[in-house]
């Protein structure tokens, strides 16, 4: 309602809004604090400084008697005093606090009670009466008007801007028509805006002729600020006027600067929207303005040509537009809403953004990773045959860039941007096979990179998809394995060789990479070598030792010599190869993996081709290698040493496929084919919901229901159509302000609405909580339900958490059962539960006893700053080995169905599953992964495994583990978990 204003500077032509009670009548601003330390002076006080002769003085007591008038005190000697003393001084702070207090001051007289019960009995209505001393402040105000110095005449044209009485208006007319004629642009300007508002709110008595005097004004007008604020009447009192001042003056639209531009797509959009047929007039502005040098203008005039025409033409110029303020413009917030933009045209004009797309993707060279996944976004719904090569090679050269340039603002991006190059790079291969090989063998070049698990995933699917591209790609993998670092990278790097080595080179020559990765047995590190290993970690934890010495100088002078001299590093280790240390480090898993391929190399080995001899060597050397996996299994201390009875089960099932000639026939067939039918199966199922997910995204959503009204405004009365509200703007609010569903504004307001006080105590209070993100706003109800005033009433509020106060309420007096509403504004630091409390103060006027009232809890939910989200398997185990807090949540629930309790902790927690199922299948347990981010940035991880116990009456166990990076989310989303598992809400009937 108010907005805070500097003193010495001049108001914005904002309106005074209508008060809600009588303390805030003619309220439009706020002062700062300071002015009320220590107590406000009384009113004789206020008199007394206001006759000083020390503008400094007059400014402070002026200051004090708006404070007191807003906080409700009437201070009727005060006025006189302001226009003896005030009023024509040359003090222009003084001035400025003379504006603001005329709009505090109360203009009318009070009526008397008998002009009260007559009016209440039904006779004449009360008549309002301008008070005798308001006379003399039209006079001051006139006068100002008439005043030599521009600044003090374009301030009070300012000011009348915000008033609305007419008989205070009525004798300045003349005034602030002459005040058009100045020599100084800033007085015409606010001029034109002061004939605009006086037309607005009194056009038929005050100005008649206030769309000719602007028409006349602005022909003759050079400012580009006044000329603006005229066309702002005529758009709005004038319409035709307008129209006709924009006909004359089609070419020079651009230079008449952003404001006016703006205003003319304003008034475009209103006219085409009520005549169609008046398109054509302004389709020559509207393509000038596509080049205009404003960025506003120019997006502004995109969006207007896309809304009123289809033509590819019209489509295709404000395209071009999106793109170049999209490369043109360094704000990621332009680029966001340019990109959604495009991504609305390309539903309906995706041939023509298909020609725009070299633009488009030159906007991936934005530093922030969020603009670079709304360009590929954006540009691979946009990939077709014919530009296909081209995306492809630019995609090339951005991971490229990744590797090449370490400074650069791309290496900045790291990991996320290389990880989005790849899977946009996947999504061409896969959907356009013939740049597949080409794309291949680039990306397997970033296997030893961060985003090596991307690229081998995806290497992995091509490998499937597309036989003629298997033996390229194995000869390029049997030469890059050496360079895996990775240990999940490299279990697929031998998944891959083990299942698609199926001639006789590829298996020899993959069979001769591993085995020379991995070594001989045994994979245990060696009493010395560990020796010298700790002994090279002690150094290496002493740091740098620091010898001090004297010397003496060339010149036979002594000076004192600091040497750092640091332990040599052994580097004999840095030659053992990545496969050996994975495997003598202690990676079980990894072993496992090692074994499977060997075997199934093995296998393979006499079907392709291999002679019996070399098919034998390689089994006995298979033999000893796991053997020797095992024996590190048993001796090594790892953190997977629970994968030990696993690992001894695997490794003799793959001996007993290699020496009984029984379980070789029975498991051959397995181990050789199962594993590769199975994945192509998987491929499938993974190909099919992702068609029924774009299938289900292009389903239109019901908008209106079937009994709904139609409006055609082409049907609409003219007098229907001069009005300001549209029959449409309602569900245009709504989409606004985020209320799809009308009826969902109620609950959702009843559902923040704390009850602070009870209804028995003399103040009862509630406050409405808007949570904003970052911040908090509690718009405080304040009632009073004593028969007497109370003053000095103060909400003190404090906060629990990492929550603090920003804007504390200040002291207000309230009338017998009168309200007030009081706002206080709270800033948020982090995802954390908080709580916010306090105590209502305030002083009886008539007892003048001191009152306390202390106020429920206000407790805030995390549940305000969760937002779903989604990330890919590797990044979510990533994150889950790293973050350090875990809340371990036991399941007690009275629900008896998986899904239905999957769903319930989704629903509840507001957070998104990663873990894809079939809900017709019927299992004992279920295992998901959860995924949120906090509005601040944090992560938030949730794993849920939950089994369905037979000997437990049919009812769920388990466990929800809870893990993030800070401490406040794992506990606040564990208080949640544990509040809600435990049955569904009760349904409404």
């Amino acid at each position: 309602r108010c907005n805070a204003v500097d003193l010495t500077k001049v108001h914005s032509h904002t309106t005074m809004s209508a008060a809600n009670n009588s303390n805030e009548s003619y309220c439009t601003f706020t002062l700062a604090s300071d002015v009320t330390a220590g107590g406000l002076p009384s009113e004789e006080e206020i008199a007394k400084q206001l006759e000083s002769n020390d503008p400094k003085i007059k400014r402070h007591a002026l200051k004090a008697a708006i404070m007191a008038m807003l906080g409700g005190e009437a201070l009727p000697r005060i006025l006189m005093q302001v226009i003896r003393f005030c009023i024509n001084s040359d003090d222009k702070p003084l001035k400025k606090l003379c504006m603001l207090y005329w709009e505090v001051v109360p203009k009318y007289q009070e009526p008397t009670s008998d002009e009260v019960l007559r009016a209440a009995s039904g006779g004449q209505t009360v008549q309002r009466k301008l008070l005798p001393e308001m006379i003399l402040v039209c006079n001051a105000l006139m006068n100002d008007l008439n005043h030599p110095n521009e600044y003090v005449r374009g301030s009070m044209l300012r000011f009348l801007c915000k008033v609305k009485d007419e008989e205070i208006l009525g004798p300045l007319i003349p005034s602030i028509k002459a005040c058009l004629q100045h020599r100084h642009q800033y007085v015409r300007k606010n001029a034109a805006m002061a004939v605009f508002h006086a037309h607005r709110l009194h056009g038929e008595t005050l100005i008649p002729d206030g769309p000719e005097l602007m028409d006349a004004f602005i022909s003759a007008e050079t400012d580009i600020g006044a000329r603006r604020n005229a066309f702002l009447m005529l758009y709005n009192e004038s319409e035709e006027l307008a129209i006709q001042f924009l006909a004359k003056n089609l070419d020079d639209v651009v230079k008449f600067g952003d404001g006016f531009a703006l205003l003319v797509l304003d008034l475009t959009r209103k006219a085409c929207r009520r005549d169609p047929n008046q398109k054509s007039r302004f389709v020559r502005v509207l393509f000038q303005m596509l080049s205009a040098e404003s960025p506003a203008v120019s997006y502004e005039a995109a969006w207007t040509l896309i809304s009123l025409s289809n033509s590819p033409t019209a489509i295709r110029a404000a395209a071009v537009t999106y793109t170049s303020l999209l490369n043109s413009q360094n704000d990621n917030n332009v680029k966001m809403i340019v990109l959604e933009r495009l991504e609305k045209l390309k539903g309906k004009h995706s041939k023509i953004l298909q020609e725009l797309l070299p633009d488009i993707m030159r906007g991936l060279s934005s530093p922030n990773p969020d603009v670079c996944e709304k360009v590929l976004d954006v540009a691979m719904a946009l990939v077709s045959n014919k530009n296909v090569a081209d995306v492809v090679t630019s995609l090339k050269r951005e991971v490229s860039k990744t590797t090449q340039e370490s400074s650069d603002s791309s290496e900045e991006k790291g990991k996320v941007y290389r990880n989005m190059l790849i899977q946009a790079i996947h999504g061409c291969a896969v959907r356009f096979p013939d740049v597949a090989e080409s794309v291949v063998h680039t990306l397997m070049d970033f296997l030893s990179s961060d985003g090596g698990m991307q690229v081998i995933i995806f290497v992995r699917a091509i490998v499937e998809k597309y036989p003629d591209l298997r033996p390229a790609i194995l000869t390029k993998l049997i030469n890059t394995v050496d360079e895996v670092t990775n240990t999940n990278v490299m279990c697929i790097c031998l998944w891959i060789l083990g299942e698609y080595c199926e001639t006789s080179e590829t298996v020899k020559d993959a069979y001769d990479t591993i085995t020379e990765q991995l070594g001989e047995a045994p994979f245990i590190v060696q009493a010395k070598d560990k020796k010298a290993r700790e002994e090279a970690a002690a150094a290496a934890a002493k740091g740098p030792e620091l010898v001090t010495k004297n010397v003496v100088l060339a010149d036979g002078t002594y000076a004192t010599q600091t040497v750092y001299s640091e332990p040599k590093v052994n580097t004999a280790l840095d030659n053992t190869p990545n496969l050996r240390k994975m495997i003598v480090g202690g990676d079980i898993f990894l072993g496992s993996v090692v074994s499977s391929c060997l075997t199934k190399m093995c296998l393979r080995g006499a079907d392709v081709g291999l002679d019996a001899l070399t098919v034998k060597s390689m089994t006995v050397n298979s033999l000893l290698t796991m053997c020797g996996i095992v024996k590190m299994a048993e001796v090594t201390v790892s953190a997977q040493k629970s994968s030990l009875a696993d690992c001894s089960d695997r490794v003799t099932l793959c001996c007993r496929a290699l020496l009984d000639p029984k379980a070789n026939a029975i498991l051959k067939q397995a181990l050789l084919s199962e594993g590769k039918s199975s994945f192509a199966i998987f491929l499938k199922s993974v190909q099919g919901k992702e068609g029924k997910t774009k299938e289900e995204s292009k389903d239109d959503v019901m908008s209106t229901q079937a009994d709904d009204l139609i409006h055609f405004r082409q049907l609409k009365s003219l007098t229907a159509q001069a009005g300001d509200l549209d029959l449409d703007d309602g569900s245009d609010l709504a989409r606004a302000t985020g209320y799809a569903d009308g009826n969902s504004l109620l609950t959702n307001e009843l559902s923040h609405v704390y009850q602070l006080s009870g209804f028995a105590d003399p103040v009862y209070a509630e406050a409405f909580v808007t949570v904003h993100d970052y911040d908090i706003l509690l718009d405080i109800l304040v009632i009073n339900r004593t028969p007497n005033t109370l003053a000095n009433l103060t909400v003190e509020l404090s906060t629990m958490g990492d929550m603090k106060i920003v804007e504390r309420p200040q002291s207000h007096t309230i009338g017998p059962l009168d309200q007030i509403n009081i706002r206080a504004s709270i800033k948020v630091s982090s995802t954390e539960t908080g709580h916010i409390f306090g105590t209502i103060v305030y002083e009886d006027a008539s007892t003048q006893e001191k009152g306390y009232i202390n106020m429920n809890d206000i407790h805030m939910d995390i549940m305000d700053y969760i937002r779903p989200a989604t990330c890919t398997d590797e990044v979510f185990r990533s994150m889950w080995a790293e973050f350090e807090w875990e809340n371990k949540v036991a399941i007690t629930t009275s629900i008896t169905d998986l899904i239905e309790f999957l769903d319930h902790i989704v629903s509840s927690t507001n957070m998104k599953s990663l873990t894809p199922f079939d809900r017709d299948e019927n299992g004992s347990f279920l295992a998901a992964n959860l995924y949120a981010k906090s509005v601040f940035g944090e992560d938030a991880l949730v794993n849920v495994s939950v089994e369905k116990k037979d000997d437990n009456d049919g009812k769920l166990a388990g466990y929800i583990r809870i893990r993030s990076k800070t401490q406040g989310i794992a506990l606040s989303l564990g208080d949640r978990i544990t509040s809600v598992q435990r049955g569904l809400p009760p349904k409404n009937e």
